[in-house]
C-alpha cells in the first residue's frame, strides 16, 4: 500500500471541474488524485474535500456574488489558483477528513489503541481468530500495507516528535484475506509447534476453534 501524507502532499485538480461543481450546487468532492465526485461517492472513494455551493441572493433585483474558490474549502486549506488549476493542502483540515472518510475505509488507525478492527467482515473474521494466538491487528495490518494494493491516507512527520495518524483503504479485500490468512495460519502452526502453552492438548476451545478456522486441526 502507499502512503498518502497530507503534511506532504500537494493536491492538484482542474479548476473549470470545481467551478462547474460549484454551479451545480450539488454535494461533490475532490479525491487525493484530484478528481471531483459527486455524491454518491464509490465505496472505497478517497476525499480531501466534500461540500457543496448555495448561492443565496441579496436581493430580487440583486444577484448573488460569484463564489471564490479558497472561501467554499474554508480557512483549514490552503488554496492557490494557478491559470486553470486548483492546488489544495489540506493537512491542517485532517480531523474533518477522519469522519469524511470514515465510512469507506478499510481500518482506522487514527487513535492511540492503533487498529481495533476491519470493516470488512471476512478480514475482521480473521483478526479475530487470529487474536487467540497472540496475533494483533498490528501484525496483520504490517503485512496488508506491505503487500497489498491500496492507500493509506495520513498525516506523518518526524519533527519536532514523530506523529502518525492514518486510515487504510484496501483495493481488493479478497487479495487481502488471502494474504492475512496464509500469515495468520504461518503464525498458528508455528505457535503450536514451539510454544508449550500452545500445544494441542493444552488449547482452550476458543483456541481449538480458532486452529480449525485456520485448517491446522
Amino acid at each position: 500500500m502507499k502512503k498518502f501524507n497530507l503534511f506532504k502532499e500537494i493536491i492538484t485538480a482542474k479548476k473549470s471541474e470545481i467551478i462547474q461543481a460549484i454551479n451545480s450546487h450539488k454535494t461533490f468532492g475532490i479525491t487525493i488524485h484530484g478528481d471531483v465526485k459527486y455524491e454518491p461517492y464509490d465505496e472505497k472513494e478517497i476525499l480531501i474535500f466534500s461540500g457543496k455551493h448555495s448561492a443565496q441572493a441579496l436581493s430580487a433585483l440583486t444577484p448573488p456574488a460569484p463564489v471564490k474558490i479558497a472561501d467554499l474549502f474554508g480557512k483549514n486549506y490552503q488554496i492557490v489558483e494557478d491559470e486553470d488549476r486548483v492546488l489544495i493542502k489540506a493537512f491542517s483540515n485532517w480531523q474533518e477528513l477522519i469522519g469524511l472518510n470514515m465510512p469507506r475505509c478499510s481500518y482506522d488507525d487514527t487513535t492511540a489503541d492503533g487498529v481495533a478492527e476491519f470493516s470488512c467482515k471476512e478480514l475482521e473474521e480473521i483478526g479475530w481468530q487470529a487474536t487467540e494466538f497472540n496475533i494483533n491487528y498490528r501484525n496483520l495490518v504490517e503485512e496488508i500495507e506491505e503487500k497489498c494494493d491500496g492507500y493509506v491516507l495520513c498525516i506523518e512527520q518526524e519533527e519536532p516528535q514523530y506523529q502518525f495518524s492514518g486510515l487504510g483503504f484496501i483495493t481488493n479485500d479478497k487479495q487481502a484475506e488471502e494474504i492475512m490468512f496464509e500469515y495468520a495460519k504461518k503464525h498458528v502452526i508455528h505457535m503450536m509447534e514451539t510454544h508449550e502453552d500452545f500445544v494441542k492438548e493444552h488449547l482452550t476451545d476458543d483456541e481449538i476453534d480458532a486452529a480449525k478456522f485456520f485448517g491446522v486441526m
